[in-house]
């Protein structure tokens, strides 16, 4: 196949004085940190449907991306065309997986027949470029919410027939995933919510979502795919509400419907800052719950309300991002996936180099600050000596459930008042931090 970026070679380290655009200054994938190269640690990966699939159009103007290897059309041809312009751009970039939706990779077809007959044979040119390349699949995933059919939701919808269509599509993607290796599964509520509660019986559409979950975990049994489920939160765009609406929130409904065993959540920055969040917290409220699994990486615009999708530059932003991943053990099976599209005006193939490159570098230095910050020892320290009133006495009690109300009430009574609280000093902690950036 003539090679759709022949002006450029594989990406390569050259260190932070380079001026090479299209070189990595900070992501040397090699690099040992906390007893595990940058590659192993971040698990890089690179998304298919912004990427291959992103025409730069917005509700105000029409396309703009220039990509001369695809002619447009829905044909199979031109899927399996794009799908090996992926592995070359892929692989010359040197990330290590890459993500799918299956409406990404495949067109639709007149019905569903035809439509999984097209996926597996993309699928089957996807399998071929793997083994050519060495590039794996972190995990696939189910577009049902573009078509018309999923205009009410997927599982959720009021429609008995479009649950059981999404159903269908949902077993063919996870087989699909499964066949090629994919080391996990994301469900993604897209129009999982509602605009209005005028027509919406909420209670049994949350109990819909949760059928069709478990139905989906019945099925992960009988093919034998040993993937990790993932959902990831997201609390409006484009409905109203979405009932995957922030980490806690998707806690709580795994939880009350028995499927936290098999769940981890996929964490996206624009997602919290659209529930209101930032992406340190909603980290550290999956980390707490032991169900922290995967991130996709982006940003969003601090002037702008919606899913702007923007490649992650802050090293502040990506330096808190890996003070908890760290925190908590480091990915596993899920990593830092790019679900971050280029600007509208940023249209010509190159850049599609230059935004993976530097988000690339962006966590490869956040990753080095967040263990040079560990290594330091004086943030965990504070926070350490903060909490030491419950590492001894009345404290230790608490939370051992050894202390009653009533304990409590005579502790306090004999000690008359409570000791005096330190400060929080957090200008000295953000001072810290500005140290190793």
């Amino acid at each position: 196949m003539k090679s759709a970026f022949p002006q450029i070679t594989e990406i390569r380290y050259e260190g932070p004085k380079s001026k090479n655009p299209l070189a990595f200054k900070h992501y040397n994938a090699d690099e040992i940190v906390e007893g595990k190269t940058l590659r192993d640690h971040l698990r890089f990966a690179v998304v298919y449907w912004h990427t291959f699939r992103g025409t730069g159009s917005d509700p105000f103007g029409a396309g703009t991306m220039q990509r001369p290897w695809d002619d447009g059309s829905a044909s199979i041809s031109n899927a399996q065309n794009r799908a090996r312009v992926a592995f070359e751009f892929i692989s010359k970039l040197g990330a290590p997986y890459y993500c799918w939706h299956d409406r990404d990779v495949a067109p639709e077809g007149k019905n569903l027949r035809e439509t999984n007959k097209n996926l597996d044979a993309v699928a089957k040119v996807l399998k071929e470029e793997q083994k050519r390349t060495g590039v794996k699949l972190l995990w696939g995933t189910t577009n049902a919410f573009s078509h018309p059919r999923f205009v009410h939701g997927a599982s959720t919808s009021c429609n008995a027939d479009v649950f059981a269509f999404a159903a269908c599509q949902v077993k063919k993607a996870m087989e699909v995933t499964h066949e090629l290796g994919g080391e996990g599964y994301t469900f993604w509520g897209g129009r999982e919510g509602y605009m209005t509660l005028l027509n919406t019986d909420m209670k049994r559409e949350q109990e819909h979502l949760a059928k069709f979950l478990h139905l989906a975990v019945a099925h992960k049994k009988a093919i034998g795919f040993k993937g990790q489920f993932y959902i990831e939160p997201k609390p409006k765009e484009p409905t109203k509400h979405q009932y995957d609406s922030d980490a806690a929130a998707c806690l709580n409904f795994l939880r009350e419907f028995d499927l936290l065993p098999h769940f981890k959540l996929n964490i996206e920055t624009n997602h919290a800052t659209l529930a209101g969040h930032t992406m340190q917290h909603e980290l550290e409220v999956a980390g707490a719950a032991g169900a922290l699994g995967s991130i996709d990486a982006n940003t969003g615009d601090e002037l702008l309300g919606w899913d702007t999708d923007q490649f992650p530059t802050s090293i502040y932003l990506t330096t808190y991002t890996m003070l908890s991943v760290l925190k908590y053990g480091g990915f596993k099976t899920g990593g830092v996936n790019f679900d971050a599209k280029v600007r509208r005006e940023s249209f010509e193939p190159i850049d599609l180099f230059y935004a993976h490159i530097g988000g690339m570098d962006a966590f490869a230095r956040g990753l080095k600050i967040a263990a040079a910050i560990r290594k330091d020892g004086r943030l965990a320290e504070f926070v350490k000596n903060r909490y030491a009133s419950w590492d001894s006495g009345i404290g230790a009690k608490i939370e051992a459930g050894k202390a009653s109300f009533k304990d409590l009430e005579a502790y306090m009574l004999k000690k008359g008042e409570a000791a005096a609280s330190s400060s929080g000093r957090q200008e000295y902690l953000e001072n810290l931090i500005n140290e190793f950036i």
